[in-house]
């Protein structure tokens, strides 16, 4: 049996490398993704090495996370419940998909993952592999009972690391999980599973990593101006870059004005309510520039039937089904309908706010002699209003008169 397992480094996925190892007589493959959160990949060839591993894959994903799956995503302005921007959902069909190309390469016949039977990212994982690889075994511990058995808490796994020499950084003090990567970073469990609980006090804010607090902000705003084609960013300030370096620079300028925090209840697609908090300081600037460049290119029944669908596009990619046909098909709407996307947005940054400044496109479908008041001349003829409304009031009228109208 050889088993590839998507690895983090952390407690979990330490204690499942040695405990599958034995458990199953596996030789165990173990693949992390580089995929923006930078200090936490030092050191994981060798410490999954010391811990049973045969072999160690770290790729570097980044640059494809931004364009094949973030990008795609901004475009469709998804928000989970109109307000998770989506950031470790959006990262674990990446991860899945490398992690069953790796199986491939090495002739593995199994799968594994550390995700929890309580959690989202069990159904992201395996939705994936069985979109990709039905062949492929999944053994995930967590929903194991014989490994729950053994490993109830957080201080058994800890024991069982010190008594098998497994290097890890975890200690009972650390009072809440952590999951970052070039879109965002989640803070939930531990202290923060009390929904009353405030982790922007003077106490608390050190959880946070990406961004200060909108009251430690600068007192002075900043302005910057955002270039679009086709429904993408591609660049910053007039600096052209790739889709991870507009990623980048929107993660520093966001964060060092105390820009895209949210914290939130969520409905899990396994049917509990949890609380989660959430830096997404970049995706959370780009998400605004990008519907104001549409609000000026966009036509208006174009842009309503896209938001009809938007709800059900972020469920999908929140319960785990990128690589689901209906997905496919939304995207193919939503991208059509960026065509003409394109232009420049400008932005100011104060406080925790992001306020739009302008806008800006030669596919712009805002007609100032059309929209004006000042009894400019333009091809609409203010008369043509009143047969319109006479119409579109018909009905309102033959129910007044026919059934008694409305209960006022």
């Amino acid at each position: 049996m050889k088993i590839v397992l998507a690895y983090s480094g952390g407690l979990d996925t330490s204690v499942i490398v040695k405990w599958l190892k034995e458990t199953y007589d596996a030789e165990i493959v173990t693949f992390a993704a580089d995929i923006g959160q930078e200090e936490e990949l030092k050191g994981l060839p060798q410490k999954a090495k010391k811990t049973g591993a045969s072999k160690h894959y770290t790729l570097d994903l980044v640059e494809e996370f931004a364009s094949d799956f973030i990008y795609p995503m901004i475009r469709a302005n998804a928000q989970y419940e109109s307000q998770y921007y989506l950031g470790t959902s959006i990262a674990r069909p990446l991860i899945a998909k490398a992690q069953v190309e790796i199986a491939a390469r090495e002739n593995a016949d199994t799968v594994a993952h550390g995700a929890t039977g309580k959690g989202n990212d069990q159904c992201r994982f395996e939705l994936t592999y069985m979109a990709l690889a039905p062949h492929l075994e999944i053994l995930a511990p967590w929903k194991i009972e014989k490994f729950r058995d053994e490993f109830p808490g957080r201080a058994e796994m800890i024991a069982y690391c010190q008594a098998h020499k497994i290097p890890i950084e975890a200690s009972l003090k650390k009072p809440y999980s952590m999951d970052r990567n070039l879109l965002h970073i989640s803070y939930e469990a531990g202290i923060l599973e009390d929904p009353w609980f405030d982790p922007t006090t003077k106490e608390n804010k050190e959880m946070f990593k990406l961004s200060v607090s909108p009251e430690d902000a600068p007192d002075k705003a900043e302005y910057v101006e955002l270039e679009f084609v086709k429904g993408d960013c591609v660049a910053v300030n007039g600096k052209k870059l790739s889709p991870a370096g507009v990623l980048k620079a929107l993660n520093k300028l966001g964060g060092k004005h105390g820009v895209g925090r949210v914290d939130l209840v969520e409905n899990r697609f396994v049917g509990m309510k949890s609380r989660g908090v959430y830096e997404t300081p970049g995706g959370t600037i780009l998400m605004q520039a990008h519907r104001q460049m549409e609000t000026l290119t966009m036509d208006r029944e174009v842009m309503h039937l896209r938001d009809s669908l938007v709800p059900k596009y972020a469920e999908l990619i929140y319960n785990g089904y990128w690589y689901a046909p209906e997905r496919e098909v939304l995207q193919a709407l939503i991208d059509e309908s960026q065509k003409a996307v394109a232009g420049t947005v400008r932005l100011k940054l104060y406080k925790g706010n992001i306020i739009t400044c302008g806008r800006k496109s030669q596919f712009s479908l805002y007609d100032p002699h059309v929209a004006s008041m000042e009894g400019v001349k333009s091809w609409y003829n203010q008369s043509d209003a009143t047969g319109f409304i006479r119409l579109n009031g018909l009905r309102l009228r033959a129910r007044k008169l026919a059934q008694g109208g409305p209960k006022v």
